[in-house]
This record gives C-alpha cells, structure tokens and sequence, in this order.
C-alpha cells in the first residue's frame, strides 16, 4: 500500500471513530473534549497531517484536498451534535427549575424592631405629640457638657474611672462615653440661643449612654431619654402634668404618681417620679416590694447654674427636666425580670417580643 493509501485509509478511520464518538457523547461539556482531541491544534487530525510532508510534492493536494474535506464533514457533524445537545441542555433546565404553582409557599419569619427600639420609639412619639422637638448628640462627650454645665463637682463619684468609661482625649481635653443623655440638653440649649436668641424650648433627647455596670437592673450601655422644658414661669406643677400624661399614655391606663424630694446637682428642687404598682394596682406585691409604688425616673427644676452655663438667665427663665432608662419601663410594661435578656439575642425572646 502506498503511503497516500495509507493516510487516506487513516483519515477514513479517523472520521469514522470521531463521528461515532460524536453521536455518542451525552452533553456539551464532553463534546467540547471531543472538538479538541480531533480538531485541535494537537489533536488527531493534526498528528495525521503530520506525514503528509513525507509525500511526493505532486502528491500532496491530493492528500489536502482529502483533509479538508474529512476536516469539513467533522465540523459539520460538531456543529450538528453541539444543536442537538443545546436543546437537551434547554429542556432539563426547564424541567429542574420548574415550578409546581399547586404548592403552598414558603413561610418566612418576619422581622420586627427590638423591643428597646419600639420602647424608644414610643417614649419618643408621645413626647412628639405633646411638642417636644427631638434632639441628637455625640456618644462621646467632653467634660464640661457631661459635667461641668450640669453643675456636677470635680469630686462627684460619677466622674471617678470606676463609673465613667474614658476614652482618649483630643488634645488636652479629656473625652468619655456620655453616662447620660444630659449633655444633649446642653447642646441643645446652646444651639436653640444661637438660632432664636432666648427660649421657650421644649425638647426630648433620646439616645444610648453607657456606665461601668453590669448586673439584673444595669448594663453598661442602655437607653436613656432626656426630656426638658425652658420658659417664663415653668414649674413644677408643669412637670407634674407633663410626667402624669407621659406615664399613663405610655402605659396606655390611668397610673397614680407621686413625686419623692431627692438630691440631683443638675436640678433644684429634685424629684424622684413614682408610680402606682402596675402589676398589683397599688395593693402591694413582690415587685412593687409591697409598697404599692415603683421608681421609674428622676426629674426637677433646671438648676440655675445649668442655665448660667449656657448663657440663659435664670432670674427671668426656668426650666423642668427629667430623665428615664428605656429599658426599665419597657420592663415594667412588659413583665421583663431581667435587664440583660435585651442583650442576650436569644431568638425565641425576641420573636416573642416582636410579635
């Protein structure tokens, strides 16, 4: 047999095994191997064209001529298979993503506001609707807005480092996470002087403070909200009412409050706000210590220094304020036991809570 019989006979067994080996393949992948073990620049048909240099010159374009077309029909036979397994491919698609539109959906879990944040929300709302303009501040605060303005001494313990978190300072002045939402009140005064010159004002500040605590009733970082008023002839007799509309809205009945003398530098005179047990109506129980009454907040009369300190005077303006923990009267609506359940992220807490 003569070498260009031999590479034709080659070429004929080539064509046949790899249209064959075509029909059999099961998807594109695999066929994508096939294109390149016959066609590819090494492929099979390659390696056989590799002895046509060892022809006749004359005999060569009868070989080619013999290549092209094994080279055409093998294309044509990929193209062919390559349609074919698309169409395949398509309809297992269609089928593995398929919708049953007959079956149920998928329930899924709704998400809801953490109880603080509902129980921030409506402290702040109710204050909103009485005309109490909502104001923010910095976190972390310098001295004289956490301290010094609120008529808090150098030598009061909240100052020592085992009640206050210090952080670093910027420049010389020393800086601290705010240990209540006060130092709004005195942002705000400054800011209202600057825009309108003199008051009346009326704000509610909500907002996180934090507090080397950490126990059933503490967490070093809670919610407070800090609410005030400053006016011509504002007393106590306003705070009383505003306090006694505040806390029977909130929880959403008509609750008793009476007002305890204490001792607060920022105010003058002081109060501590009680209300009438609201799991025993006054009658006495464990939680309300069978005393019928519950502290919830302390307030008082802004204390003159206060005002001085932001350039208000005193002689012609006064001012109530008072300031509540979130989480204790959202504790109290809610038959809450522990403080640190708001913190702990159990779910199922939360989902009740939510719902």
């Amino acid at each position: 047999m003569s070498e260009i019989d031999a590479l034709k006979a080659q070429l004929e067994s080539l064509q046949s095994e790899a249209l064959s080996a075509f029909s059999a393949v099961a998807d594109l992948a695999g066929l994508q191997q096939l294109r390149v073990q016959y066609l590819g620049k090494k492929g099979a048909l390659t390696e056989v064209l590799k002895g046509v240099g060892k022809l006749a010159p004359e005999q060569r374009p009868v070989i080619g001529q013999f290549v092209n077309q094994t080279k055409s029909v093998l294309s044509q036979a990929l193209d062919a298979a390559e349609a074919e397994l698309s169409i395949h491919a398509k309809v297992a698609r269609i089928e593995a993503e398929r919708i049953d539109v007959s079956l149920p959906g998928r329930a899924s879990a709704k998400g809801a506001l953490h109880p603080v944040q509902r129980g921030l929300d409506e402290i702040t709302a109710i204050f909103s609707q009485m005309g109490f303009a909502v104001a923010e501040g910095p976190e972390i605060e310098n001295e004289f807005n956490n301290f010094d303005a609120l008529n808090i001494p150098p030598e009061h313990p909240a100052r020592a480092m085992h009640d206050t978190f210090f952080v670093n300072p910027i420049g010389d002045e020393p800086m601290l996470l705010r240990t209540h939402t006060s130092p709004v009140q005195i942002r705000a005064m400054k800011r209202f002087l600057a825009e309108e010159g003199e008051p009346p004002l009326a704000v509610v500040a909500p907002g996180r403070v934090y507090r080397c605590d950490y126990d059933v009733t503490h967490s070093p970082m809670f919610h407070q909200v800090e609410v005030f008023k400053v006016d011509r002839d504002v007393s106590m007799a306003h705070l009383k009412g505003v306090l006694k509309h505040f806390l029977s809205t909130y929880f959403e009945k008509d609750v008793s409050i009476r007002l305890r003398p204490h001792y607060f530098p920022f105010t003058e005179p002081s109060a501590e706000v009680d209300i009438g047990c609201v799991f025993c109506a006054g009658k006495g129980c464990r939680i309300c210590k069978n005393s019928g009454w519950i502290e919830v907040l302390g307030s008082g009369m802004i204390h003159p220094n206060v005002l001085k300190s932001v350039g208000i005077d005193s002689e012609e303006f006064s001012g109530f304020a008072f300031g509540l923990g979130v989480e204790r009267l959202v504790m109290l609506k809610q038959g809450i036991p522990d403080l640190r359940m708001f913190f702990e992220n159990d779910v199922r807490f939360l989902r009740r809570m939510g719902s």
